[in-house]
C-alpha cells in the first residue's frame, strides 16, 4: 500500500492522498504511515468523519486536473455516500461527452474474518460491479497490492479498489523499483486439470489452501485469481473451463446476486459445450455475518467447506 502510494506520488505531483486518519495515524488499520511525514499535509489530507464531504472533495479535485485518491475506512460505509459513486462518479465522463475526466481512486477496508460484526464485515464488491463507468479491484496479496493500486491510480476513469481487511496483516514478497500491473488481467496461481475454481482477494488462499487438501486426494484444480471484477478477464477464465470442464467460484460475497452468477452466466454461455457438469457457487449464505467468532468461521467459505464441495461435486 505505502509502496504503491509512494510510487505514484513520487511520479506524479497531482496524485493526493485524503481519508479518515491516513495521515497523522497513519490509517486506522496502520495501513498508510509516512506518508504525512514524507509528502505533507497538503498532499496527504486527514479528514472529517463524512463519507459524503470525502467524496464530495475527490471528486471535485479530480474534475479540475488532480489525481486523488479517497479512502471510506469500511466498504459498508459506501451506503452513506452511494449516490456520489453511482450517480455521479461513475457518470460524469459519459454525461459530460468525455469532456470532464474522472482520474479518481478510492480505497476502502472490504470483508470479514476478524469478527467485526454485521455492520464492518461486508463483502460488497459486487455493489460496485454492477455499476456502468466503475472499475473494480480486489488484489489478493501484497506484491498484486502495489501493482494494482499503482494501475488504478493511473487509469483515467474512476476504480473502487477492495482491500481484504484479514489481508492486512500478511506478507509477502513486493517488487522493489517501480512496478505497475494492467487492470483486467487474472492470475493463474495454481494449474490442475480437473476443475476451474475462481477466486477473490481473501478466498484465494482459501482456494489455495483448499486445492493442497484435494490433491492429497488425487484431485488437481486451477485456482484463478481474478483480481479485477471490472475489467473482468473472460479470456483467462474460458480458457481454462474449456480445459478441465468444470467451473467453481468461491466468494464471500452473500450468495444473492454476488459476482459468481455474472461468471456462471457468462460460462454457461460462452462454453457450455465444455462442461462436464454444473457450475457450482461455494458463498456465505444470504445473512448478516455474525460477530461470534465460531458463527463468522461457519457461514465463511473455508478451505474444507471449498475442498468437501469440489470433491463432492466431481464424484
Amino acid at each position: 500500500m505505502v509502496a504503491a502510494l509512494s510510487q505514484e506520488m513520487d511520479r506524479d505531483k497531482s496524485v493526493v492522498f485524503l481519508g479518515e486518519d491516513v495521515a497523522a495515524a497513519g490509517g486506522v488499520f496502520k495501513a498508510t504511515p509516512g506518508l504525512l511525514e514524507r509528502f505533507g499535509p497538503v498532499r496527504v489530507r486527514d479528514t472529517p468523519i463524512a463519507e459524503q464531504a470525502i467524496l464530495g472533495l475527490a471528486m471535485g479535485a479530480a474534475m479540475t486536473g488532480l489525481r486523488p485518491v479517497a479512502e471510506i475506512m469500511f466498504s459498508d460505509f459506501f451506503a452513506v455516500c452511494w449516490d456520489l459513486i453511482a450517480n455521479e462518479i461513475a457518470k460524469t465522463r459519459y454525461m459530460s461527452n468525455g469532456k470532464v475526466t474522472m482520474p479518481l481512486v478510492i480505497r476502502t477496508a472490504n470483508g470479514g474474518g476478524i469478527h467485526f460484526g454485521a455492520q464492518h464485515s461486508q463483502s460488497v464488491e459486487n455493489w460496485a460491479m454492477m455499476i456502468p463507468g466503475l472499475k473494480v479491484v480486489a488484489p489478493s496479496n501484497a506484491a498484486d497490492m502495489k501493482g494494482l493500486l499503482a494501475g488504478a491510480i493511473r487509469d483515467p476513469d474512476p476504480v473502487i479498489v477492495f482491500e481484504h481487511k484479514n489481508l492486512y496483516a500478511t506478507k509477502t514478497e513486493v517488487p522493489e523499483g517501480e512496478y505497475v500491473l494492467p487492470l483486467g488481467q487474472a492470475n493463474i496461481v495454481r494449474k490442475g486439470a480437473h476443475a476451474t475454481v475462481a477466486a477473490l482477494a481473501a478466498m484465494v488462499p482459501v482456494a489455495l489452501n483448499a486445492a493442497e487438501l484435494l490433491a492429497a486426494d488425487g484431485i488437481e484444480v486451477t485456482v484463478i485469481d481474478l483480481r479485477c471484477l471490472v475489467p473482468l478477464d473472460t479470456k483467462t477464465l474460458l480458457e481454462s473451463v474449456r480445459e478441465t470442464g468444470w467451473l467453481f467460484t468461491v466468494e464471500e460475497n452473500p450468495r444473492l446476486c454476488g459476482w459468481g452468477a455474472e461468471l456462471a452466466s457468462i460460462a454457461a454461455e460462452e462454453a457450455i459445450d465444455s462442461l462436464s457438469g454444473p457450475i457450482v457457487r461455494i458463498t456465505t449464505p444470504h445473512l448478516p455475518l455474525p460477530a461470534a467468532e465460531e458463527l463468522e468461521a461457519l457461514v465463511l467459505p473455508s478451505p474444507e467447506s471449498v475442498a468437501a464441495t469440489i470433491k463432492r461435486t466431481l464424484r
